[in-house]
């Protein structure tokens, strides 16, 4: 005996199996043709647009298209990346922390079928520099009084500080702060950047080393049959600093012939004035220190002979 269901043809002999019901075979056909239809519905998810179309680690993109479902998942080159489903027709991702260069971006559904992939480029990050802490220090300054520290983001393993261009030795605290110590560099304004390991670099910050002369104390020394000596405490004194005194300049190192007072350098901190007076009598002075860039001190008054 022959049957035909939906183009199947079934061949059957006269047997005890003709008691079977053939509903119940037609019902089995049935089954097998619903698994094939679904099977053959279950379609790619499509992209239609991708927002932005590239960008670096720590951004999220935007994902419009149709056919999105909880079984879609994004890929970017060969790696699943997680994502978050908004509806079915936007999925969005957050760019993993990836080397960066153009990788293959497209949406799988699970069961194996893959859209068409998209380019997606995926550039280096780059540090952003907001701050520094402090942004003036002094020339003379030493030890901690040079810790400078900068924040920003984007901090990557690697990174380091920039000083007029030049790399200087720090370290990397975090991805929002690096720390260093300002290199015994000329006084002025000096620009201070962050470079990360793909050569990518932030913008720059202004560090000023001051190197003005500062009088903060003058006081009477030792003193002797016909000298005496002042001693000056300050800041940015330089090797070849002279001394005003009422106008009066008093060189470093060697007198001035036919001069008796004469300034001896200490360190960055301190100078001797050594004083002949032509009058014991207490006097007011007026002194200023100058630098041998030109740059001088505020006047600073003492009393003395």
């Amino acid at each position: 005996m022959v049957y035909t269901y939906h183009g199947h043809v079934i061949l059957m002999k006269r047997t005890k199996l003709m008691r079977i019901p053939i509903i119940a075979l037609m019902l089995a056909f049935a089954l097998c043709g619903t698994v094939s239809a679904e099977d053959d519905t279950v379609e790619a998810p499509v992209i239609l647009s991708i927002i932005p179309g590239q960008g670096t680690p720590g951004m999220r993109v935007m994902i419009s298209g149709s056919g999105f479902t909880q079984e879609s998942t994004v890929y970017l080159g060969i790696d699943e990346i997680p994502s978050k489903l908004i509806s079915a027709r936007q999925i969005s991702f957050e760019i993993p922390q990836i080397a960066p260069g153009n990788y293959a971006l497209y949406l799988r559904q699970k069961g194996g079928a893959s859209g068409r992939a998209y380019s997606f480029v995926i550039s280096p990050v780059k540090p952003v520099a907001i701050s520094i802490s402090p942004d003036t220090i002094s020339f003379c300054s030493s030890g901690n009084e040079r810790q400078i520290t900068v924040r920003g983001k984007n901090f990557l393993e690697g990174a380091h500080v920039l000083l007029d261009g030049a790399a200087i030795r720090g370290s990397r605290i975090s991805a929002e702060e690096m720390l260093f110590s300002a290199p015994q560099v000329p006084g002025g304004l000096h620009q201070i950047q962050v470079k990360n390991p793909e050569e990518t670099i932030s913008g720059a910050l202004g560090l000023m080393i001051t190197n003005r002369p500062e009088v903060r104390s003058v006081s009477q020394g030792s003193d002797y049959v016909n000298y005496y000596e002042l001693a000056i405490e300050g800041t940015n004194f330089q090797q070849g600093s002279s001394l005003i005194v009422d106008g009066k300049k008093i060189q470093s190192g060697q007198a001035i012939p036919g001069d008796r007072d004469r300034l001896v350098y200490n360190s960055c901190n301190s100078l001797t004035y050594f004083r002949y007076p032509y009058d014991p009598s207490t006097k007011s002075l007026q002194m200023m220190v100058v630098n041998p860039n030109g740059e001088e001190s505020s006047v600073f008054t003492v009393s003395a002979p």
